[in-house]
């Protein structure tokens, strides 16, 4: 029997359950919103909170290794942009997020906004009216890394997701997105 072409979101309300399940926890609608939309979390956040901003705490350029090079599907050696940026409100960081994006798959504007750093990437991708889709590979919880916990100024488990930005048939760029479990439990 073939899936209904009406279950595209099955996969995602599946893993939702799974992880509710797993860690008896019960995710408030808005976190599984962020963790399942494939639209832009920029976008969710500035209207939960009004036009939110983007700090950057590392960008360079590097040489894809073989891991990368998987990730954003081009060969080992390419230069990619990695950037690590927080998004907050007033000072208070809101997501944390990582990109691997190649700069083959980008035009100079565009490389040169994403360099400028305070742009975030759902902006980036609107102000150059890229047609995308994401594709979120994974949903889970993690514990949190020494970066995380500074951050946050906890050390509770972190809610996380992985995707892809697609255009056209190529990856433009993988995102990781993480916040903590206690974030957005009353919106």
């Amino acid at each position: 029997m073939t899936k209904s072409k009406n279950e595209a979101n099955r996969r995602l309300i599946d893993r939702i359950n799974e992880l509710e399940k797993e860690n008896d926890i019960q995710l408030s609608n808005t976190q599984k919103i962020l963790l399942t939309t494939d639209g832009s979390i920029t976008a969710i956040l500035d209207v939960l909170y009004g036009k939110i901003s983007l700090f950057t705490i590392d960008q360079h350029f590097e040489p894809a290794d073989e891991f990368h090079a998987k990730l954003v599907e081009v060969g080992e050696g390419e230069k990619i942009n990695f950037r690590e940026v927080i998004m907050h409100q007033g000072g208070k960081p809101l997501i944390y997020a990582i990109s691997h994006i190649p700069l083959s798959r980008c035009s100079e504007n565009m490389c040169s906004d994403l360099i400028r750093a305070d742009i975030p990437i759902g902006r980036i991708l609107k102000n150059y009216n890229i047609e995308s889709r994401r594709e979120i590979k994974y949903i889970y919880i993690e514990k949190p890394n020494a970066r995380l916990e500074e951050l946050y100024n906890t050390d509770e488990d972190m809610l996380a997701r992985e995707y892809v930005i697609i255009s056209g048939e190529e990856i433009l760029m993988w995102i990781k997105e993480v916040f903590p479990i206690s974030y957005f439990t009353e919106i």
